[in-house]
């Protein structure tokens, strides 16, 4: 049987584990198997991240809104209720950001959405 030499193919894939690996404690960023590891549970631990951002991301717009509503005299969930029966089509996301960047426009919303129910 010939004999395999993998002398850049090992060297690229190793660098490029390396590569990622930058930035981890100790052995984890320097010597390769462990950095191997060390990358497999990142990026294991990173796809789980990516939707408990989404959850964080909706517990702060809820948060936001709900802080401003309450400055008007309703707490969030009646809010919430009174925008829905008013049918008015905005979400959440959308609802914190006027709360942030617009105040008096929120404002008018609320109003708005007391007066048509």
């Amino acid at each position: 049987m010939t004999r395999v030499k993998r002398g850049n193919v090992a060297r690229k894939r190793h660098k490029k584990i390396l590569k990622e690996s930058t930035g981890f404690r100790g052995s984890s960023g320097t010597l390769f198997r462990v950095a191997n590891q060390g990358v497999l549970k990142a990026r294991h631990y990173s796809s789980g991240a990516r939707h408990q951002k989404k959850r964080y991301l909706r517990a702060l717009w809820i948060n936001r809104v709900n802080a401003i509503s309450r400055n008007c005299g309703l707490n969030y969930s009646s809010f919430i209720h009174l925008v829905k029966k008013s049918q008015m089509i905005i979400n959440r996301k959308m609802l914190a950001q006027l709360a942030v960047r617009d105040e008096q426009a929120f404002y008018q919303l609320v109003q708005a959405s007391k007066n048509i129910s």
